[in-house]
Protein backbone atom coordinates (compact mmCIF):
# COMPACT_ATOMS: atom_id res chain seq x y z
CA UNK A 1 0.00 0.00 0.00
CA UNK A 2 1.81 3.07 -0.93
CA UNK A 3 1.74 5.93 1.21
CA UNK A 4 2.49 3.72 4.60
CA UNK A 5 5.33 4.55 6.23
CA UNK A 6 7.44 1.72 6.65
CA UNK A 7 7.60 -0.21 9.89
CA UNK A 8 11.24 0.67 10.71
CA UNK A 9 10.45 4.35 10.61
CA UNK A 10 8.53 3.30 13.75
CA UNK A 11 10.37 3.50 17.35
CA UNK A 12 9.98 0.55 19.61
CA UNK A 13 6.88 2.22 21.17
CA UNK A 14 4.75 2.62 18.67
CA UNK A 15 5.45 -0.62 17.20
CA UNK A 16 4.46 -2.10 20.43
CA UNK A 17 0.87 0.34 20.28
CA UNK A 18 0.37 -1.36 17.09
CA UNK A 19 0.92 -4.64 18.25
CA UNK A 20 -1.32 -4.24 21.46
CA UNK A 21 -4.21 -2.63 19.15
CA UNK A 22 -3.89 -5.36 16.90
CA UNK A 23 -4.13 -7.85 19.12
CA UNK A 24 -7.32 -6.33 20.14
CA UNK A 25 -5.96 -5.56 23.72
CA UNK A 26 -6.75 -1.87 25.46
CA UNK A 27 -5.35 1.18 24.71
CA UNK A 28 -4.85 1.70 28.14
CA UNK A 29 -2.01 -0.47 28.02
CA UNK A 30 -0.52 1.34 25.25
CA UNK A 31 2.34 4.46 25.54
CA UNK A 32 0.89 7.61 26.23
CA UNK A 33 3.77 9.12 24.26
CA UNK A 34 3.45 7.03 21.03
CA UNK A 35 -0.59 7.19 20.90
CA UNK A 36 -0.12 11.10 19.25
CA UNK A 37 2.19 10.36 16.34
CA UNK A 38 0.37 7.20 15.27
CA UNK A 39 -2.78 9.22 15.59
CA UNK A 40 -1.10 12.07 13.17
CA UNK A 41 0.45 9.81 10.87
CA UNK A 42 -3.10 8.06 10.63
CA UNK A 43 -2.51 4.79 12.28
CA UNK A 44 -4.59 5.06 15.09
CA UNK A 45 -8.28 6.80 15.19
CA UNK A 46 -9.70 7.09 18.54
CA UNK A 47 -8.73 3.60 20.18
CA UNK A 48 -8.54 1.68 16.92
CA UNK A 49 -6.27 0.99 14.20
CA UNK A 50 -6.90 2.11 11.40
CA UNK A 51 -6.92 0.38 8.52
CA UNK A 52 -3.29 1.56 6.62
CA UNK A 53 -2.33 0.03 10.24
CA UNK A 54 -3.74 -3.13 9.88
CA UNK A 55 -2.29 -3.11 6.32
CA UNK A 56 1.11 -2.29 7.71
CA UNK A 57 1.04 -4.74 10.00
CA UNK A 58 -0.13 -7.42 8.03
CA UNK A 59 2.64 -6.83 5.37
CA UNK A 60 4.87 -6.85 8.88
CA UNK A 61 3.47 -10.43 9.79
CA UNK A 62 4.03 -11.85 6.26
CA UNK A 63 7.56 -10.27 5.52
CA UNK A 64 8.15 -11.88 8.87
CA UNK A 65 7.00 -15.50 7.71
CA UNK A 66 8.61 -15.33 4.21
CA UNK A 67 12.12 -14.52 6.16
CA UNK A 68 11.48 -17.75 7.59
CA UNK A 69 11.43 -19.70 4.56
Amino acid sequence: MKGIIPWTDLDAEEQRVIAILGAGLSIELCDPVALPRLRRLGLIAGTRLTAAAHELRRRVVLEELSARD
